[in-house]
């Protein structure tokens, strides 16, 4: 130390020097600053570090060359920014980038998070920085501080993942799936690269999470999301989108039958049975897809799309795959200004109730009659049920439809004579309401009809989620007198426990199970005996709903049923027609129909050919049933002509003209057609194109047309089932 006492310094750890001598002796505010600096890393709140003008490490706090595994001694010379590590992320890789850049331009920083390159564990410092200057105000290096952060940075990664993913199943969210998709599409637009998107939404799972509980509900979710990891490869590329609903994207995917192939198999693998907690469940899947550019321009687009298709897929019977297409948009369209029309039709006068007739199997009295809601457009006619309920649900119409249906049902049936009742449907929205026993003693009240002739007609889906307000409501309904009848019995997931308490005067046996009674091989008359069996122990009557032919009629007198309700004898009439059939007082009803059970038919309008006479010849397919169908475009054909309907595809099916009007014809197959796993309905076997060529035709399209144009001759059938020795 020199004798004048200029100013010495103390080199720590790497030759960085701190003064804390004076020219008159010791200078005690340097050595408190020592002492704090010191005291400071031994109680491990933070470090220090310096570097030189090129970044290298000049001296670094010994508790952090420790957590590095290193000493102090054995880091001087090393790089920095070496010390950190490359993160995946790329908010993290961003401020890696940033923090050298920074020390470039000389410039200061404060608290940049760095991940740390420490092997076997994940630890985060906060840097910051200050440019030191030599005595020529020259640039030499940095003087910094650091903390570790490890805590901080690991509850803002675990609130970004909460924001960012579902914490019941792992998967993305909505929030994630929606910036995917945004990022996705606005890349792959200038590429003109496809990306697909599926909507998926779990059948029947409301009914098991109601009935079984949340838990069990939670727990099929998580096990769904598993099986969707499996199929589909990336679970980033999955979304929950909240309750049962979840969402797939597909970058790159423009082949149709490619998707459709994984669509179904997601069905597949969905509607396997599940095991939890003991419980047997079993779900399904409905799916829509939408494929951008093709389908949309924008990822709102592509999800409206999707979504349209979902719903088309549920609509078109559920289990099932749909694509987007764009006669899908004018279908919403209509939909939502049904909707509004639906709103203002009550008070517009356009619904109205009809009353189809309940009669005594063996009598066949009228013993009274179910209400059913109508609804006449003032533009488009008769709306069915079918279309508008769905609507009402969905707009929430329900309560208020319901409650003026009834009211309406109870003034029209106190007009009636002797002791006919009404049966009014009480929707499971209604029945949940407190206020459903005052609506219904109010109606009672208003219209002066006894309550012993008023039967409500309520499903089992009341008792998924039974409690003590289920048995509360049901005891309210019986104080008021009166009559209680289960519908669509059998068609729910609960079980027969309810019967032990529920006070129900009537079983309704749901015409899912009447239909298929008359086949062979059917096990519904065994159901139905037992259903009537079952009422009869408990003193209740039965009614057989959708009776359409003679021969379920019979079935249903010989499985003693006691009330009959279908077609066969009625439809629903109106109020006013109603009035005149009771005019003296009494309605016996004589059946008129078919004599056996007919299949269900659809409607549709494609092109077919018909093979006939060594001719070819198109036509249009109006319906089409299991059994037989109606075509057009043949004219003057003969009562019992046999010919080969070609339905496309390879499907050829031999046919009979049981009904003819000149241009139109009512055909029976001789092979009943089956449904696919799509419910479509299609021949049992296909013929190869192959072979249809060596037949003398070609496949066109979906239809076969002949090679040598029309009319040309084909070779004669060998047997009812054959033609020209294919089997058809």
């Amino acid at each position: 130390m020199s004798g004048t006492g200029v100013g010495t310094a103390r080199a720590i750890g790497n030759g960085t020097a701190i003064p804390f001598m004076r020219r008159n002796g010791p200078d005690p505010l340097a050595a408190e600053h020592l002492r704090l600096f010191r005291n400071y890393e031994a109680m491990n709140l933070g470090w220090f570090w310096a570097t030189d003008a090129e970044g290298r490490i000049t001296y670094i706090s010994e508790g952090a060359a420790r957590s590095l595994g290193q000493t102090g001694d054995a880091l001087i010379g090393q790089d920095l920014v070496s010390l950190f590590k490359n993160p995946n992320d790329e908010a993290d890789a961003e401020r890696r980038r940033t923090m050298p850049f920074q020390m470039a331009r000389q410039a200061r920083f404060d608290a940049i998070p760095l991940l740390v390159d420490i092997v076997g564990e994940e630890r985060w410092w906060a840097l910051s920085g200050q440019p030191a200057r030599d005595s020529r105000g020259g640039f030499s290096g940095y003087l910094g501080h650091g903390v570790d952060v490890t805590k901080e940075q690991r509850a803002t990664r675990e609130s970004i993942r909460l924001a960012m993913y579902d914490p019941l199943t792992g998967l993305p969210n909505r929030r994630r799936m929606g910036n995917l998709l945004d990022s996705t599409i606005a890349a792959f637009r200038s590429q003109e690269r496809a990306c697909a998107l599926m909507l998926i939404d779990l059948d029947r799972f409301k009914a098991i999470n109601d009935s079984l509980g949340h838990p069990v509900g939670d727990a099929l979710l998580k096990q769904v999301a598993e099986r969707l990891a499996t199929i589909v490869g990336n679970p980033e590329q999955i979304a929950r989108m909240g309750g049962d609903e979840f969402q797939v994207i597909l970058p790159d995917a423009h082949n149709r039958v490619g998707i459709s192939d994984l669509a179904n198999r997601i069905i597949e693998s969905l509607s396997h049975p599940y095991t939890i907690n003991g419980s047997r469940c079993l779900i399904g899947a409905s799916i829509g897809i939408a494929v951008s550019p093709f389908d949309a321009s924008t990822s709102d687009e592509l999800v409206r799309n999707a979504d349209l298709a979902l719903y088309a897929a549920k609509g078109g019977g559920r289990g099932r795959a749909r694509f987007f297409s764009s006669d899908l948009l004018q279908v919403a369209e209509d939909r939502r200004q049904l909707e509004q029309d639906l709103i203002d039709a009550l008070s517009n006068g356009e619904l109205a109730v009809h009353y189809q007739p309940i009669l005594s199997a063996g009598s066949e009295d009228v013993t009274g009659f179910e209400a059913l809601l109508r609804w006449n457009h003032p533009k488009r006619g008769r709306i069915s049920p079918a279309i508008f309920i769905p609507i009402a649900e969905d707009a929430n119409l329900i309560p208020q439809l319901g409650e003026w249906t009834l009211r309406q049902a109870c003034m029209d049936a106190a007009k009636w004579p002797g002791e006919l009742r009404v049966a009014v449907n009480v929707s499971p929205i209604q029945f949940a309401s407190e206020a459903l026993p005052a609506i219904v003693m109010s109606a009672l009240a208003n219209s002066g009809l006894k309550a012993e002739r008023l039967e409500l007609e309520i499903t089992e889906s009341v008792f998924l989620g039974e409690t003590a307000e289920t048995d509360a409501r049901f005891a309210a309904l019986k104080r008021l007198g009166v009559r209680l009848a289960l519908d669509d019995f059998g068609t729910g997931y609960s079980s027969l426990g309810y019967l032990k308490s529920a006070p129900f005067d009537k079983i309704k046996i749901d015409q899912s199970f009447v239909r298929g009674t008359t086949e062979e091989g059917a096990r519904n008359q065994a159901i139905i005996a037992a259903i009537v069996a079952l009422a009869n122990a408990l003193g209740m009557e039965t009614t057989a709903e959708g009776i359409e032919s003679f021969d379920q009629l019979e079935t249903m007198r010989r499985l003693n049923v006691s009330h009959i309700q279908g077609f066969l004898y009625s439809g629903a009439v109106s109020a006013a027609d109603l009035d005149k059939h009771l005019e003296n007082g009494k309605w016996v009803l004589k059946p008129q129909g078919p004599a056996r059970q007919r299949h269900i038919r659809h409607t549709t309008f494609r092109k077919v050919g018909v093979i006939h006479d060594n001719h070819y010849y198109p036509a249009v397919l109006k319906n089409v049933s299991a059994s037989g169908a109606l075509i057009e475009g043949i004219v003057d054909v003969p009562e019992g002509t046999q010919f080969v309907v070609d339905l496309g595809e390879g499907q050829m099916v031999v046919a009979i003209v049981r009904r003819a009007l000149q241009h139109q014809q009512g055909i029976e197959f001789e092979q009943p057609l089956v449904e696919d796993s799509n419910g479509a309905l299609t021949t049992r076997h296909r013929v190869s194109p192959k072979v249809l060529g060596e037949a003398g035709l070609q496949q066109q399209g979906h239809n076969l047309v002949a090679k040598t144009g029309e009319g040309l001759a084909l070779p004669a059938f060998h047997t009812t089932t054959e033609w020209n020795g294919i089997e058809v």
